[in-house]
């Protein structure tokens, strides 16, 4: 028998038909700009047109470079509507970077921003670009997009895709590790699309207002998805970083109704003096993932902002579509001897599971890998088949994070199962210790890892960050810590630092508290 070929709806079909159905409303507004559905069709329109003439084909790769802005939607949507698998690269990488992602994806053309030639000069040395670079705006550019040629008749037709096509690849290698494309299908983001809206913002429509306050090659990109789809108008700051008295103005200046975020940044908005006097009374959906949000941080967000907080907890392989913590959940009780908030119930359609080593699901209270199995699942790793396999192994996708599912099917992540460690004998989850370290008023951030020791294997080192005006010293900081943690979970040392070194996405990573330790000429305490 043979197996038919089963047509997909391609991404960009929902630019589509919402610029057909809301022609003259607003899209997207950047600055004193307002774009409409129609001009922002349009101008995916050229670009789809402009890659086509310069030989892209559907099913190529096409590697987008730039900052957040109008024309970086446009080509996105429009090289979809080419046919092409995109692979959005963070704008703050360098060069090097970049050309590590292109080695892997193999990109035929580059869409980049203006002031990234370094970039794609890098990026043609190591591929070719056999189809050539678009260029558009920066933060300052001009309207780049509005200056191509108008497709002629059927250069902008939308490209045929099939359940499987490769729509976007997601550049991801958590904190460590060599980075690695999770394959995103058209069929896949198309059920994301739908979830997002139903489980992380409901009601959503063209009455909404979304914020982009983090970059659109992540998980911000995603959460543009489910804007375009409904016609609500997506608002994105002009500043080239985060600036919350901007991003405070623009939620009441244009009454924002939903924003994605990371922790990091909820956390400094949350903080911001500005959170407390401008109207914000318009959000219905703060949403915020990306890693886990310490109770303290999440603590201050809720008082800040009220019951808007939607948490949900995802990878980038799953495209987010884990669990999601809705407002009501949010001060939801621990169960006893978990000193962790959860971070919600599996999403609509997903179901997950904590497995053992020997990959035996564990019951209610059992600790172990989290998996998960849906539609969201990505296809796989491209060019990746080890790292694939092992991905999958026993059926379920591998998250990589630790955890467990108490007895009504919520999920609390205890940490990553790279980031235990072993002292003495004892596995140890720092994910614990940051909590209750963090929970000290003179504590802003903190980071615990485990260092090499002669005697003990490992020893837990705290770098941790001091609040504006607040400072402690190690005495008082493990003082505070030695009621509150089982002795052998203590830190052995505690070191401040002016502040903890992030990715472009807002994680901290330990990775690089690692290499600057040992660089700097730590040893280990006797």
């Amino acid at each position: 028998m043979t197996t038919p070929r089963v047509r997909a709806v391609n991404v960009a079909e929902m630019l589509s038909q919402t610029a057909r159905r809301l022609p003259d409303a607003t899209a997207v507004v950047y600055g004193g700009t307002r774009w409409t559905w129609r001009e922002l069709d349009e101008g995916a329109g050229r670009v789809c047109a402009a890659l086509r003439r310069a030989g892209a084909r559907t099913g190529d790769c096409v590697l987008l470079h730039g900052h957040n802005h109008p024309e970086y939607i446009q080509a996105l949507y429009g090289a979809w509507r080419a046919g092409a698998a995109v692979a959005p690269t963070n704008v703050r990488l360098t060069p090097a970077d970049v050309t590590v992602i292109a080695d892997v994806c193999r990109p035929v053309a580059m869409i980049a921003s203006s002031g990234t030639e370094a970039h794609v000069d890098a990026v043609r040395a190591t591929t070719g670009l056999p189809a050539g670079t678009l260029w558009i705006g920066d933060h300052q550019g001009p309207d780049a997009v509005a200056a191509l040629p108008a497709a002629a008749d059927g250069e902008a037709a939308t490209a045929r895709v099939e359940a499987g096509a490769h729509a976007w690849y997601f550049f991801t290698s958590g904190t460590s590790g060599s980075p690695k494309a999770a394959i995103l299908t058209h069929d896949q983001l198309g059920f994301v699309t739908t979830n997002h809206a139903a489980d992380l913002m409901p009601g959503l429509s063209e009455a909404d207002v979304s914020l982009a306050v983090a970059p659109l090659s992540h998980g911000a990109g995603v959460h543009l998805l489910p804007q375009v789809a409904r016609g609500a108008a997506t608002v994105i700051p002009t500043s080239p970083g985060l600036r919350p008295e901007e991003v405070w103005e623009l939620v009441e200046r244009e009454r924002v109704t939903n924003m994605f975020t990371v922790p990091t940044i909820l956390k400094t908005l949350a903080e911001h003096p500005a959170a407390g006097t401008v109207d914000h009374s318009s959000l219905r959906h703060v949403v915020y993932a990306g890693a886990p949000m310490l109770n303290a941080d999440r603590d201050t967000a809720l008082d800040a902002l009220g019951p808007v907080l939607v948490q949900y907890y995802g990878l980038g392989e799953v495209t987010g579509n884990i669990t999601v913590l809705p407002p009501q959940d949010h001060r939801r009780p621990q169960p006893d001897g978990v000193d962790v908030g959860t971070c919600g119930r599996p999403r609509t359609g997903m179901q997950i599971a904590v497995v053992d080593s020997d990959g035996t699901e564990l019951g209610p209270g059992g600790i172990g890998e989290i998996c998960v199995a849906g539609p969201a699942v990505c296809a796989g790793y491209l060019g990746n088949e080890a790292a694939t396999a092992a991905a999958f192994d026993g059926g379920w996708f591998h998250t990589g994070d630790l955890g467990m599912i108490d007895g009504h099917g919520y999920l609390y992540i205890t940490g990553r199962a790279s980031d235990m460690y072993i002292s003495g004998g004892s596995n140890i989850h720092p994910r614990d210790i940051e909590e209750k370290l963090v929970a000290h008023p003179a504590v802003a951030e903190a980071a615990v890892l485990g260092m090499p020791h002669p005697r003990w294997g490992e020893i837990g080192v705290a770098i941790w960050v001091p609040r504006p005006g607040a400072d402690a010293d190690e005495a008082e900081l493990l003082s505070w810590l030695e009621p509150r943690l089982a002795r052998y979970k203590l830190p052995k040392q505690l070191i401040r630092w002016s502040e903890l070194p992030k990715s472009g996405y807002g994680k901290v990573v330990k990775r690089t508290i690692r290499e600057e330790l040992t660089s700097s000429g730590w040893t280990a305490p006797a």
